[in-house]
């Protein structure tokens, strides 16, 4: 199989035509009271990170809507909740401190993107405002913000993500059949089928 690759801004440019004005005045650096609106709403975020070297990840955060902290016009928050301890996002922003997030509104189309410089913080006065069902976090993700826009709604249209009609969530097997179909467990399937099953699963959210 044979492909031609684009190589410099020009060439994808004379393939995509140029940038649409309003795609490039929508770009702020400060929080607009619709964007505190946004995150006032939104359950559910996506964090990339790359590393020193460029290797990159994406990390979901999801709470109750408006986890995301407002610190002032120019700086957010994100509360870290208990997780497999991987942190490879935490660690990327230790080596680089790039970050650029999504946030989503359940049924909504459309997305708030913030990009910017995040700072790790384990102790701050506005732990106190990010406690639900009695967890406190023990660290959070600070953001200062270098660029915020709404994003269109298209890709989501495209891919009929809130739409029930499209959802085919027994298109594969249980989460323990992937997992232990992908991975040397020490677990069998039914014990890890017990331990995703969703009435367990729910109480590790918060301890």
């Amino acid at each position: 199989m044979s492909w031609v690759e684009i190589e410099s801004e020009a060439e994808l440019r004379e393939l995509l035509g140029e940038v649409m004005p309003r795609a490039v005045t929508k770009e702020r650096v400060r929080l607009h009271e619709r964007d505190r609106q946004w995150l006032a709403a939104s359950p559910f975020c996506l964090i990339a990170t790359s590393d020193a070297d460029g290797a990159c990840d994406v990390s979901p955060k999801g709470d109750p809507a408006g986890f995301t902290y407002v610190i002032d016009d120019t700086t957010i928050a994100i509360p870290d909740r208990p997780g497999n301890r991987r942190a490879d996002g935490f660690r990327n922003v230790l080596a680089n401190p790039r970050v650029g997030l999504i946030f989503l509104i359940p049924g909504r189309d459309e997305t708030l993107r913030v990009n910017g410089r995040a700072r790790l913080v384990r102790e701050a006065p506005f732990f106190d405002e990010m406690i639900v069902k009695g967890h406190r976090p023990r660290l959070a993700l600070v953001v200062e913000i270098e660029q915020i826009f709404f994003h269109c709604a298209k890709a989501f249209m495209r891919g009929g993500v809130w739409k029930p009609g499209t959802w085919a969530p027994d298109a594969l097997p249980s989460n323990a059949t992937l997992i232990k179909d992908v991975q040397a467990t020490e677990e069998t399937l039914s014990e890890l089928e017990a331990y995703y099953a969703e009435a367990a699963y729910s109480k590790k959210l918060y301890g």
